[in-house]
């Protein structure tokens, strides 16, 4: 199965940036007016700041799992470009999570399984 999972934004440049610091990259593909980042072997979030796609912006919500490892690299990613984020969450399972609001208040979460977990 392949994922495409669309964010809609108002302002393409000043999402860029952002992007590229969420992420620690810039985009992977562009393709039209659309810039991919390949979050997984066959899954994408892809920025889209069409006229067309303008009633949905702000209204997209995504989670990734990743590592403890990731997580933390991006907590720390994200302090030193003080890009902010809700507050890092330990669920009773011990999963940590944290919500991070991109500049339209699209949701981008993270949520890692503590180590050793399957």
């Amino acid at each position: 199965m392949d994922l495409h999972s669309v964010m809609c934004v108002s302002d393409l440049p000043r999402s860029l940036e952002w992007y590229r610091v969420f992420f620690g990259r810039g985009a992977d593909e562009v393709i039209g007016e659309e810039h991919l980042w390949q979050v997984g072997e066959n899954a994408y979030l892809v920025l889209d700041a069409r006229d067309v796609r303008a009633a949905r912006v702000g209204g997209s919500m995504v989670t990734f799992g990743v590592e403890v490892a990731e997580f933390a690299g991006a907590l720390e990613r994200l302090a030193v470009q003080d890009l902010g984020h809700g507050p890092v969450e330990t669920y009773s399972n011990g999963v940590r999570h944290i919500e991070v609001l991109d500049p339209d208040g699209n949701s981008l979460s993270l949520a890692a399984l503590p180590d050793g977990s399957p």
